[in-house]
């Protein structure tokens, strides 16, 4: 027995969705791309365009026309990736972290991103992109430069091309910005036990007397035999309060 006969308003259907993709040029199409059209008959449509090579499939329901280019085939544009993966689940991460906040003009080799998923597919932000999975859920809740700022706190530092009290200072002078020191607070319990405890460290620097009783709460958070290691931020004035490992000389 032969397979369903398409019928003509199928073709039709199909017909200006390729006609459509052909005149958008190098980009990303989902199927809620095309909601004037039934949508068996746009994924129908989209696949059989990725399977004769005018598509790549990226993941379920997510398409990539590229173009030919000097070196050969265009790949997704990572903005164009985390906008479309949606900003509340992927971050900054690394060098781009620190890109963001003001501590380096250095451009990663590398895509760096965190994700609060336990994965991300591979064909949608590259195979060589690093990613840094499971961050806490109440990322979603935070802005991109605020999740920034804890994805530089993780890494003590270290991507900082600011010495450490200029590095200090930058740092205190964002989380002064509007709330976000308040912000960080509320999702400090999510955090590991040495980002908790530079929050503490940083709080104590700010000088906010009116979060006294939350900063008792954020060092009760933490095993007072513990020692943390600081990176760049053991030069804060509190550090050593807050349970900071003391750096050897280099």
């Amino acid at each position: 027995m032969g397979g369903r006969t398409t019928s003509a308003g199928e073709r039709q259907t199909a017909r200006r969705i390729r006609e459509r993709i052909a005149r958008g040029g190098e980009r990303l199409w989902r199927l809620a791309d095309f909601p004037d059209a039934p949508m068996p008959a746009v994924a129908q449509a989209l696949s059989r365009l990725a399977k004769k090579g005018e598509l790549h499939r990226l993941s379920k329901g997510v398409y990539y026309r590229p173009r030919q280019t000097a070196l050969g085939v265009s790949r997704p544009n990572p903005s164009a990736v985390r906008d479309l993966a949606g900003k509340k689940t992927i971050f900054p991460s690394g060098i781009a972290a620190a890109n963001l906040l003001g501590f380096t003009t250095q451009s990663a080799g590398r895509t760096e991103v965190a994700t609060s998923a336990s994965s991300l597919p591979r064909k949608l932000i590259g195979a060589d992109t690093v990613v840094h999975t499971r961050r806490p859920p109440a990322w979603s809740r935070l802005s991109e430069t605020d999740t920034a700022l804890l994805d530089f706190l993780r890494n003590g530092g270290t991507a900082s091309e600011l010495p450490p009290q200029e590095t200090i200072k930058r740092l205190l002078a964002l989380l002064r910005e509007g709330k976000r020191y308040d912000r960080l607070l509320k999702v400090a319990a999510t955090e590991p036990p040495r980002v908790r405890a530079m929050l503490g460290a940083l709080g104590e620097a700010l000088g906010n007397k009116a979060r006294a009783r939350a900063l008792e709460r954020l060092r009760a958070s933490l095993n007072p035999l513990s020692r943390y290691d600081f990176g760049i931020l053991t030069a804060l004035p509190a550090a050593r309060a807050w349970q900071a490992r003391e750096r050897r000389p280099s």
